[in-house]
């Protein structure tokens, strides 16, 4: 046992579950980076410092990172890298396809200089045929970074296929563009399984429609899910408390999540210790913040 054993003295996972060092396969704890609030140096310096030892990954939401200058963006890298955070760059490679067909080469080549390691790709807001999605997973795994498509579970309805044979070659009419949204769990689990077999490493899944608000989560959707790609290959965003601590309790310990940084102590303890991590999350409530 490591030094860091002293973090867990208060925790009770059993023997066969202890936590294991990073980088993790499972159990992984992603952090929402600056998106609508900014979080200084300073700031992040202080999280990494505290909470590190739970913090596995960082990303920039929204595309925040293109509002930064380069430096800074730079300099948190550099830090989150100090204490073994990998770094996402988040759903922002759909904004670069009008630019020409080797933009988005050009684009995982600067994250690649940049010091980024994933790189996230919202299949939704790509709208791009499957094919080229796949291109762009390989594309970014050649480039020596990490792949992670983010799906939704509602579809344009023309991106659904449509049943039949084609002869090879054949010209096919383009399906005029809708705008009604249709919940395919199949398709999207399909189109998961692909990204993995192209060389993905983790598929997300958008909080939008599954796991927003407990309320109104969508067991069935993320039991689907998990039966098919399983824990390590998938990772939930989880908005508020309640939802992390849903996940907890149905799959334990080993669920990947994506959380704010307000989120990161609740979600440790509910990791470590159920009783514990159940009064402790209470405690803190969707409001907490460090700062």
């Amino acid at each position: 046992m490591s030094s860091s054993s002293v973090y867990y003295q208060w925790k009770s996972f059993e023997e066969d579950e202890d936590r294991p060092e990073k980088p993790r396969r499972f159990g992984v704890t992603e952090m929402r980076g600056p998106q609508y609030t900014l979080l200084s140096q300073n700031m992040l310096q202080d999280v990494f410092e505290t909470m590190g030892q739970f913090v596995d990954g960082l990303k920039f939401s929204g595309g925040s990172h293109s509002l930064m200058p380069k430096s800074f963006i730079k300099e948190v890298i550099d830090m989150a890298h100090k204490h073994d955070v990998y770094v996402s760059t988040g759903d922002w490679a759909e904004h670069l396809l009008h630019k020409g067909p080797t933009a988005f080469k050009e684009y995982v080549e600067e994250c690649k200089s940049m010091g980024f390691d994933t790189i996230e790709l919202n299949v939704g807001s790509l709208g791009v045929p499957e094919e080229t999605l796949l291109r762009y997973v390989r594309l970014i795994k050649s480039g020596g970074l990490k792949a992670k498509p983010q799906f939704a579970v509602k579809f344009n309805r023309s991106d659904i296929p449509t049943g039949g044979q084609r002869a090879f070659g054949a010209y096919v009419p383009p399906t005029p563009r809708s705008s009604e949204l249709v919940e395919d769990v199949s398709l999207l689990i399909n189109m998961a399984e692909r990204c993995l077999e192209a060389g993905a490493d983790m598929i997300m899944i958008d909080a939008d429609d599954i796991c927003k608000d407990v309320d109104s989560l969508r067991a069935d959707i993320v039991a689907k899910v998990i039966g098919r790609l399983g824990l390590e290959k998938t990772m939930f965003e989880a908005s508020n408390t309640k939802t992390v601590d849903w996940f907890i309790k149905r799959y334990g310990p080993k669920v990947n999540l994506f959380v704010d940084h307000s989120q990161v102590i609740g979600l440790e303890c509910l990791r470590g210790g159920r009783n514990m991590g159940r009064r402790q999350a209470s405690a803190l409530g969707s409001s907490y913040s460090l700062f």
